[in-house]
């Protein structure tokens, strides 16, 4: 199960035999519900030959969704990525808007995909989302939005965020992909800015396949965006704007409205994993996974650590041990948005200002948890990482 170093530190091998894991673990691995009541309502589907088209489960999901994050209107669709493109237009953002570059890309093509400058915002070193100071910074008479990023559901700094928007007149979206189920200051996520948008990916731990969801209390906005997403359509046979087809199909729903029902039995696992993770690396130098405000409701979905130098290896060393013993841990994320195609191209100075952004790509770690995983598996992983961290730093002495 350990490793062994070779005499550079960038130059990993596993030691001997077969991997620690005969099955991969992975990142983002499914969460499946009560496969009896999806199967029924799949079933309840097909009887009822409505398979698209905002039907009875579509509706129910909706409903549940709005409920749990205190918001008069949620609107579901066919995915997360859609869902940012959908509302960003239903918004009016043109010209340049500000985002964040340490989250998935997605956040920044549902800007250049509808020929929005995204401006890339450094983020705050602790909490790993967009620093309001660096906001103000980057705003110029092009700015029309801001998009900010749950990162690992900790909530961003709204209250400074929505008086930087309000000063200067600009909307407010924030991308909540990673944040269902979490809540800020007491208040649920899903009611903060103009909008926020949820993921409902097969990576995320509330899932319907693929799907997502705009939330937002604005009637007009929500009314917009309900046309939109289904080509336009106010009614049979008219059509009084531009829409796309960004509708969620039942199916979709189906396993949406299941997972919900598991929902305190998915973050219960969660919790329970980030706890077992925290106590067996807790002794590691140089390994600091990121802390929940208990105050606030968590769901636990992402272990994250960051390592330093003190570790002995580097982050990266570390995913090549762990990937070798099948281990899937991912670097979140990595390089940046700013250094992927077409902003490194486009915008090739970027990372000169977004010192936190870099150092945060080489040291971000996330490792598989849901409920996939449990005690056992969780022993295991912290024991390679262990042993590997005690490897590196032994031949760290001895060279001296």
């Amino acid at each position: 199960m350990c490793v062994q170093l070779k005499s550079s530190l960038s130059d990993l091998a596993v030691f001997g035999g077969a991997p620690a894991f005969e099955q991969p673990l992975h990142v983002g691995r499914p969460n499946i519900g009560d496969r009896s009541r999806l199967r029924a309502r799949f079933e309840e589907i097909l009887d009822s030959r409505w398979l698209t088209n905002a039907g009875r489960q579509v509706q129910e999901f909706e409903e549940r969704i709005a409920v749990l994050s205190g918001t008069r209107h949620c609107i579901a669709v066919c995915n997360g990525t859609i869902a940012l493109e959908l509302v960003i237009r239903a918004l009016g953002m043109t010209g340049e808007v500000i985002v964040p570059s340490f989250t998935f890309v997605a956040t920044a093509h549902a800007l250049q995909w509808q020929q929005i400058r995204p401006v890339f915002c450094d983020v705050d070193e602790k909490t790993h989302n967009i620093s309001p100071d660096c906001v103000e910074k980057l705003i110029t008479p092009e700015t029309t939005g801001i998009i900010g990023v749950h990162l690992w559901g900790r909530a961003c700094d709204t209250e400074a965020l929505d008086v930087i928007a309000r000063r200067h007149r600009l909307a407010v979206l924030y991308d909540a992909s990673h944040a269902v189920a979490c809540s800020h200051g007491g208040k649920m996520i899903g009611g903060f800015g103009d909008a926020e948008v949820f993921s409902f990916h097969a990576t995320k731990f509330v899932n319907s396949f693929e799907g997502g969801a705009i939330l937002t209390s604005n009637d007009e906005l929500a009314k917009k965006v309900r046309l939109m997403k289904n080509f336009g359509f106010a009614g049979y046979d008219n059509v009084i704007g531009i829409g796309t087809n960004g509708k969620m199909s039942e199916i979709s729903a189906a396993m949406g409205i299941t997972s919900l029902e598991s929902l305190d039995d998915f973050i219960s696992r969660n919790r329970a994993n980030y706890q077992l993770y925290r106590e067996r690396l807790s002794r590691i130098g140089g390994l600091r996974l990121i802390e929940y405000d208990n105050r606030e409701r968590q769901n636990f979905q992402y272990i994250v650590a960051e390592i330093d130098d003190r570790c002995g290896l580097s982050r990266d060393q570390l995913v090549k041990v762990l990937h070798a013993e099948n281990i899937y841990a991912r670097r979140y994320f990595y390089p940046g948005c700013h250094l992927m195609e077409p902003y490194r191209t486009l915008y090739p100075g970027a990372g000169k200002e977004l010192p936190v952004t870099e150092k945060l790509t080489h040291r971000v770690i996330a490792f598989p948890t849901g409920t996939a995983v449990g005690a056992a598996e969780i022993e295991g992983i912290c024991g390679v990482i262990s042993c590997a961290v005690h490897h590196a730093k032994t031949v760290a002495e001895k060279l001296g």
